[in-house]
């Protein structure tokens, strides 16, 4: 089970860290990620982790902005967010799975198998 936290309301140019907390553990996942969801929008890849490797993958309008890490201690991931903009404004939501989709899915929502609950941000202008 994942539990995502830290959202809220932030002015532009802000930052914002996101949690994601696996209650069973991250053992036995391969990659955990976060998603968005914009109103009237579909869900949309944001970052994805290999645990193993921590090798990462971002969409452009993030890179730069947004870091993910892990805590493997604590089995939590990490968002980071500088710099935030409005069209940032979304539900996040985070994502795990223990196959090994090829890293051309890895954007897919049907390569997650466990998805949080979703944390709201907010970015003012």
């Amino acid at each position: 089970q994942l539990q995502a936290s830290g959202g809220g309301l932030v002015q532009a140019g802000g930052s914002l860290r996101l949690s994601c907390a696996a209650s069973g553990g991250t053992s036995s996942m391969y990659r955990m990620g976060w998603f968005r969801q914009a109103p009237g929008k579909e869900r949309e890849f944001v970052v994805v982790i290999t645990l193993s490797g921590g090798g990462t993958n971002y969409i452009d309008s993030v890179k730069g902005r947004f870091t993910i890490s892990r805590d493997s201690a604590k089995n939590t991931v990490y968002l980071q967010m500088n710099s935030l903009k409005p069209e940032d404004t979304a539900v996040y939501y985070c994502a795990a799975t223990s196959r090994r989709v090829v890293l051309s899915s890895v954007h897919r929502t049907w390569a997650y198998d466990y998805w949080g609950q979703g944390t709201l941000v907010t970015v003012s202008s």
